[in-house]
């Protein structure tokens, strides 16, 4: 994969925008537990008071909570509250809120900063709480030995409904600040959360007693609570959207510029690329494998970069919530990259081969379609069909197996999310009965749990599609840094003008890649402007090969090839090329119309060029008998057009080019004599200045070329005109004289 990552650079502005987006919304996620624990342990089990800070408080109450404070905690508690007199002006703002300041003192909370705030609550949260005990035993005498307890005193000889505050007050200040201290060391021990769950009773029952309505003030909670989680689930939500567009964005676009790159590439391989990579395959690689890229591009952006976030972000909160049961997530993320690691093993050698099951079943099928009438004509439709089946065979039962060993990943995951879960219950049900642990947090610690199991369920997905992509990439890969062996000169020369068609081969012998022995062994001729030179011999002689070489569609073993007096490899293929019509041995056409395919020629035709193509190519009567003309649609690969049709066509789209040297590899074997002879005559006109190379099996054909050279096992065994190698050609005279009668040669 790490060999196509230049792919992504032009979307990095993009990526830097879908992670900034993904972090935001995975902090948008993270926040939604703690806000339903918030709801579930303040707004419900305390009634919407928030903290153990009062907002207002009797002066009564205040006198109270002091007693259970250290004078440095004392000072800092008053100088945050203001006190306010009944029946002052002061007291007229706040008659409202609290009622009880029409016949008492109340404390008023300043506007204070949450680290004020932060550093008040456990002070107050203690107070509260030691002054709530002492307020049970005056009601309850037999709580003297739970107060005991708690304070270091025994209390059991103080008689029922005694003024306790009212005896404490009397004792010397040494022995209440020990009273104090044991209390603070008996409530520290209960944790702050648990310590301020416990005091907002208290605070909510002095509420009640300055007359505030505590209902109204745990609805308005839940409802804030309730906008706010409203409101960071939509911030998710258009993060998530922005995430998928411009995740989509940069899949679509990178596959795109793949795509055009292989095709590129494809384009300038020459035969002996084509040897190494089948078309079945290079279809493959081009369509599939560009997919899985895709797929994985979307995804990482989608899911790689999101799910790390929100693990960590899971495990710091979750330890937030409760960090003694760490160990239940610590067991299940084990298990669960134990899963991945073993599925992961068993599938990537696994799709390495789909990908080549792949290419044989394109292989096949493209074989059976393109080849159909060939199967019809010697019966052997059930052969093919059995070949089709052993490769779909084949390929579904890998398909199979990988699908049998990703589903296990499923259940497995969930058994382990729904076991966890259990486990949270479980433990989580017991700290709460201890008073060590809220409810709600309880549950915030579950959610988090669910969000890093679902995290590591997303890095799974990837495990599913990272091995198959990885496969993929390496194809596609393997076809971008292939270097085609035809290679254009880093300083190319340039054709001079005017420009001279002459075609030299200078001691010219070519061998295929890999091939043992040469197929042509130190060929020699020139054709000039004007002339038409022409090749036969008997098949496997290395005629096509010969004409292949003029365009460099395989370049010369050793020798040269000089057009225009310069060595062909020393210009660029297109300029090379630019002065060629080639006409291939098998008529090649494109899906369109007639007239698409002769502008393949020159895109710039005028329609009379195009007429005058049509005619010396002999195609204007089956061309102009349809009324579409030349708009008539030509079928994908010609198939709606004869043999004899799409070779005329072929012709006349190397005429519209009107270049100055021609090569004929064999084209005019579908054509009728008479045809073949009429289109000759014309050509001889139309291209009267230009070279003119013809392979052919026809002696008929070549009859009339200045020059005809005649092949036998990659060697020239004869050249001359027909009538010389008539004459001293024994070769030459034998494949005439099997195609012609004598009156005929002569």
């Amino acid at each position: 994969m790490l060999r196509l990552i230049k792919y992504l650079k032009p979307y990095t502005l993009m990526i830097v925008v879908t992670i900034a987006m993904l972090f935001a919304q995975a902090n948008f996620d993270l926040a939604l537990p703690d806000y339903l624990s918030k709801i579930v342990n303040v707004g419900i089990q305390q009634g919407g008071v928030e903290s153990a800070v009062p907002q207002a408080l009797r002066q009564s109450k205040a006198d109270q909570l002091v007693l259970f404070m250290s004078e440095q905690e004392k000072t800092d508690v008053l100088a945050n509250y203001t006190l306010v007199q009944p029946g002052t002006t002061q007291a007229e703002a706040y008659l409202d809120e609290y009622p009880a300041l029409t016949t008492e003192a109340v404390y008023i909370l300043n506007d204070v900063d949450e680290e004020t705030h932060d550093r008040l609550n456990p002070v107050m949260g203690r107070a509260f709480l030691a002054v709530s005990t002492i307020e049970k035993l005056m009601k309850d005498p037999s709580a003297a030995t739970e107060l005991g307890t708690i304070t270091g005193f025994d209390l059991s000889t103080i008689p029922a409904g005694a003024d306790l505050f009212g005896l404490l007050e009397k004792l010397p200040a040494a022995q209440l600040q020990q009273m104090a201290v044991a209390m603070d060391e008996k409530f520290t021990s209960m944790g702050e959360s648990m310590v301020t769950q416990a005091a907002v009773e208290a605070v909510r029952a002095e509420y009640d007693a300055l007359g505030m309505n505590t209902g109204t003030l745990q609805t308005n909670y839940i409802v804030r609570m309730g906008g706010w989680m409203l409101l960071i689930s939509l911030g998710s939500v258009v993060c998530s959207v922005v995430v998928s567009y411009f995740s989509g964005r940069t899949s679509s676009g990178s596959a795109r510029d793949i795509r055009r790159d292989v095709f590129k590439k494809v384009e300038s391989f020459s035969s002996a690329e084509f040897n190494q990579f089948s078309t079945a395959s290079l279809i493959t690689r081009t369509t599939n494998d560009i997919t899985q890229i895709q797929m994985l591009v979307m995804m990482m952006m989608r899911m790689v970069f999101f799910a790390p976030i929100m693990g960590v972000g899971g495990v710091i909160r979750a330890l937030s919530k409760s960090a003694s049961m760490w160990y239940l997530i610590a067991i299940a993320v084990v298990l669960l990259i134990g899963m991945i690691m073993l599925v992961f093993s068993l599938a990537l050698p696994k799709f390495k081969i789909m990908q080549k099951l792949i290419d044989k079943l394109n292989l096949v099928a493209r074989e059976s379609l393109s080849g159909m009438m060939v199967i019809r004509a010697f019966n052997m439709q059930k052969f093919e069909e059995d070949r089709f089946d052993k490769a779909n065979s084949d390929l579904t039962a890998l398909s199979l197996y990988i699908n049998r060993v990703m589903t296990l990943m499923s259940p497995m995951m969930m058994m382990i999310m729904n076991g966890l879960t259990l486990a949270i219950m479980w433990v989580g049900a017991h700290q709460v009965a201890q008073a060590s642990m809220q409810v709600g947090d309880m549950m915030a610690f579950m959610q988090y749990a669910m969000q890093i199991i679902f995290s590591f369920m997303m890095l799974s997905f990837m495990f599913i599609i990272l091995p198959r992509a990885s496969v993929s990439a390496d194809r596609i890969a393997d076809v971008l840094e292939t270097k085609p062996v035809i290679r254009d000169p880093q300083d190319p020369k340039h054709f001079g003008e005017p420009f001279r068609a002459s075609v030299e081969f200078r001691n010219v012998s070519f061998r295929y890649p890999d091939a043992e022995s040469d197929v042509l062994h130190d060929i020699s001729f020139t054709s000039q402007p004007g002339q038409t030179t022409a090749f036969i011999g008997s098949t496997g002689s290395g005629k096509s090969t010969i004409v292949n070489l003029v365009p460099r569609f395989f370049d010369v073993t050793d020798g040269q090839i000089l057009i225009d007096g310069i060595d062909i490899r020393d210009v660029s293929q297109n300029e090379l090329r630019d002065r060629i019509g080639f006409v291939p041995q098998k008529g090649v056409l494109f899906s369109g119309t007639i007239e698409s395919n002769l502008r393949y020629g020159d895109e710039n035709a005028d329609a009379d060029r195009l007429k005058a193509a049509a005619e010396t190519a002999q195609a204007t009567e089956f061309i102009f008998s349809n009324p579409e003309g030349l708009a008539a649609e030509i079928a994908q690969g010609g198939t709606n057009v004869s043999g004899g049709q799409k070779q005329r066509l072929s012709i006349a789209r190397a005429l519209v080019k009107q270049p100055p040297i021609y090569i004929f590899d064999d084209s005019f074997s579908a054509l009728d004599f008479k045809t073949d002879a009429a289109l000759r005559k014309a050509l001889k006109q139309d291209a009267a200045s230009s070279t003119i190379l013809i392979v052919t099996q026809r002696v008929s054909t070549i009859k009339n070329a200045e020059q005809i050279i005649v092949l036998e096992e990659g060697k020239i065994v004869g050249k001359g005109s027909h009538a010389e190698l008539m004459e001293n050609c024994p070769t030459y005279k034998e494949i005439a004289m099997s195609q012609l009668s004598l009156e005929e040669l002569l």
